[in-house]
């Protein structure tokens, strides 16, 4: 009789828990596997969408149907104050929602991507995020000079550029990495080899075996490290990590948003000579005037041309 009294308690409770519909946070991501934390506490539930089309991001705050004690089926995404994502003509890849800041991961080695890293700032200005530069591995002495020289015109736009070397000096980095994180929802990104996993190692301190329980609970004992996760931080505020990447394409911005997605463009906006001006080859625009007399950095004005490009493409 006692044996049993447990599973007989199990049942009851997941037929409790059937029909309710109840509110989480997203807390993981992987296909149309959703990791969902009950508000209010308790285990994260293995959740799947309703329909075919799924649009739910990590970070979102959800209407969920429990269907057993460790299973449901989300029915509805609350409001969102903001949804990053990437994008080409094809299909678009969501990173997080309801963030305050995108902290971009760079190393001295091996060279980091100023493509990437201009989509990325490009990104958290359209979705009005504060951007963060982080320049990894400042103890490899003779990469450090090229390094901060690349980074030089991030910092003359105001963009902040912090320094660390979590290998070496990790309390440091540390101390850094909570005065700028404390209280904020953060979602970290950067290439394979810039030092992601020894940063959240460091801020997280049981991220591995946080990581290890996420992936056997979204993908059922399926080893998985393909997967965006948040993880709470001690105090307030939320780190999401994302899976290392080699594109970003912005492909769903209007031309109206990223000519304003580009700080140093926005006091000239109203001076071209055309109201409707593409900043490309217009006569009496200002943009072009400020490329010329060296105000805008060529490279910063060819990655806005690339990025018009690329969203004027159409797929027939």
């Amino acid at each position: 009789m006692t044996r049993r009294a447990p599973k007989a308690a199990q049942g009851a409770a997941e037929s409790r828990a059937q029909g309710k519909r109840l509110e989480g946070r997203v807390i993981a991501a992987h296909g149309r596997h959703y990791l969902v934390a009950p508000d209010g506490g308790g285990a994260a539930l293995q959740c799947f969408p309703r329909g075919k089309r799924s649009e739910v991001a990590v970070g979102d705050h959800v209407t969920y149907e429990p269907t057993s004690v460790d299973q449901g089926v989300i029915v509805a995404i609350g409001e969102r104050r903001n949804l990053l994502y990437r994008s080409d003509q094809y299909k678009s890849k969501l990173f997080a929602a309801n963030l305050d800041q995108l902290l971009i991961v760079l190393a001295t080695e091996p060279h980091f991507s100023e493509d990437l890293l201009g989509r990325a700032l490009v990104a958290a200005e359209a979705n009005e995020l504060k951007p963060l530069i982080l320049l990894n591995k400042t103890d490899v002495a003779a990469a450090l000079p090229a390094a901060r020289a690349r980074l030089e015109r991030y910092r003359a736009l105001g963009y902040t550029v912090l320094e660390v070397s979590i290998k070496t000096a990790p309390e440091a980095a540390h101390a850094v990495l909570a005065e700028h994180l404390h209280g904020h929802a953060t979602l970290l990104l950067g290439q394979s080899g810039m030092g992601k996993s020894t940063l959240v190692n460091l801020v997280i301190p049981d991220a591995e075996a946080a990581t290890r329980e996420i992936s056997t609970a979204l993908n059922s004992g399926r080893h998985t490290t393909t997967f965006t996760r948040l993880y709470p931080l001690a105090g307030g505020g939320a780190l999401i990590d994302s899976p290392g990447f080699q594109e970003f394409g912005l492909h769903h911005l209007t031309e109206g948003r990223l000519e304003r997605a580009f700080p140093e463009f926005r006091p000239l906006l109203a001076h071209c000579r055309f109201y409707n001006c593409h900043h490309l080859h217009e006569p009496g625009c200002a943009i072009l005037a400020a490329v010329e007399d060296g105000r805008i950095a060529r490279e910063r004005h060819a990655l806005y041309a690339q990025l018009v490009h690329e969203a004027s493409q159409i797929v027939r």
